[in-house]
């Protein structure tokens, strides 16, 4: 049986409950393939999994230390591996990364290594101790290249300049954020023209990994979402009239400013109206231990909300599990994807999947995952009076021939194209057949 070692950004949730560890659901989707792979107990492949932790926690962890940074555990009958890495700083490259790397392929033994997603440092590290780049397979999530390009997301000269006590502390200003993501970019670009196979799922991934290595076979295969969205339908009766949902806020990158520049549009016609956003609260500032905290970002978000008086219209939702996340697309009458750039965004899938109705903006390939006027409404990066719009026809509750407004349109046709598109047993068929030509 041939043996397949994964690396992943994150330590799966269902490795965590088993070390009774915190874990993230930031790459929920990583839960619904490997789910899958479990329940095919005649796969024709022997799954391993690496994943990173921050030095203290991998202290926690019980299991046989392969090296100083590097422990063993087994996991649902899985070979794991948990790995050191800082996590705070994925600016910064590693080189003793490579050695626990190896330490770990001595013991799998893999026949091919699947690396998901570039952001960290620890992919290059991975390609390079593994050294068999037609045996090395690199799926890609974002590109942070291209991120860095378009990292200011339209900030104001003064809101770019501004460090906070916060961002002096940390060294995270909003430029160093920029000049973090142009180094992750170039071990990005190190590790793509290093690796012989990429999976991706939209013409913008495959063309960005073009340029970076023409050479490399390039595999489509779409993901496969938590199993907590696979059931489960938004109703318009069943959702809150004039609410909007955003996924994250966190970095200029999500475009929440842009959020609160189209609700200013909107607030008079609708006093009702009401923003929640998931992730982490880049605005608390009710203590001075959270004033003290606050990153220029996170002032200028504040100010905006001040200066359009949305105080009470904006609704930070913390940190969601899949769960929480469900609750809150079916309660909402829109979810709002204002980002500046993105790959294929889970959080529009899992939206299409319930049949929440979408607007999101017209850049890199989302307009793969939604087309304009069919199955959600798409709208130019940072148009403030678009995103109003696209906001405002998805409350238009004018019924059409179909006995049908917009949005339940809109909601039918997207549940119909994301059943396809996120078939858990069609995707783990795709995985299967390209672990198979590889």
């Amino acid at each position: 049986m041939k043996r397949v070692l994964w690396v992943c950004n994150i330590m799966l949730p269902a490795i965590g409950q088993e070390l009774d560890l915190p874990y993230s659901n930031r790459e929920g989707w990583l839960s619904g393939i490997f789910e899958r792979v479990q329940r095919q107990r005649d796969a024709s492949f022997r799954l391993g999994i690496c994943f990173p932790l921050g030095n203290r926690e991998l202290e926690k962890v019980k299991g046989e230390a392969l090296a100083d940074n590097v422990k063993k555990l087994d996991v649902q009958g899985t070979d794991c591996y948990a790995f050191g890495e800082n996590l705070g700083t994925p600016e910064c490259y590693d080189e003793g990364m490579e050695a626990g790397f190896r330490k770990i392929f001595r013991d799998f033994e893999p026949d091919l290594l699947h690396i998901f997603g570039t952001e960290f440092p620890h992919c290059l590290a991975a390609v390079k101790a593994f050294g068999r780049p037609e045996k090395t397979l690199i799926g890609i999530q974002g590109i942070c290249g291209r991120i860095a390009e378009v990292y200011m997301a339209g900030l104001p000269e003064k809101v770019q300049r501004q460090v906070t006590l916060r961002d002096f502390l940390r060294r995270d200003s909003i430029r160093q954020q920029q000049q973090k993501f142009l180094l992750r970019g170039e071990y990005e670009r190190q590790a793509i023209e290093a690796c012989g196979n990429i999976t991706g799922r939209t013409r913008f991934d495959r063309e960005e990994t073009a340029g970076m290595n023409p050479k490399a076979r390039y595999f489509p295969m779409n993901e496969t979402m938590r199993r907590e969205f696979y059931e489960g339908q938004w109703r318009l009766s069943g959702c809150e009239e004039h609410s909007i949902f955003l996924g994250q806020g966190d970095y200029p990158l999500k475009g929440m400013h842009f959020a609160l520049n189209a609700m200013s549009l909107l607030a008079a016609k609708y006093p009702d109206l009401k923003l929640y956003v998931a992730g982490n609260s880049v605005i608390a500032h009710g203590s001075l231990k959270e004033r003290l905290k606050l990153s220029a970002y996170g002032k200028y978000l504040l100010s905006l909300i001040r200066e359009y008086g949305l105080q009470d219209k904006v609704i930070m939702s913390g940190k969601l599990d899949a769960l929480e996340m469900k609750e809150r697309f079916l309660k909402s009458s829109v979810f709002l994807c204002p980002s500046v750039l993105e790959n294929s965004p889970n959080t529009v899938g899992e939206a299409q999947l319930l049949g929440v109705p979408v607007a999101a903006s017209k850049t890199g390939g989302i307009p793969d995952m939604v087309s304009d006027g069919r199955d959600g409404l798409l709208f130019p990066v940072g148009d403030e009076r678009k995103i109003s719009q696209a906001i405002e026809a998805l409350w238009d509750r004018t019924k059409g021939a179909d006995g049908l407004c917009l949005a339940e349109r809109l909601s039918r046709q997207a549940r119909k194209k994301a059943s396809k598109a996120y078939d858990g047993e069609r995707n783990y068929q795709r995985l299967t057949e390209v672990y198979g030509e590889i």
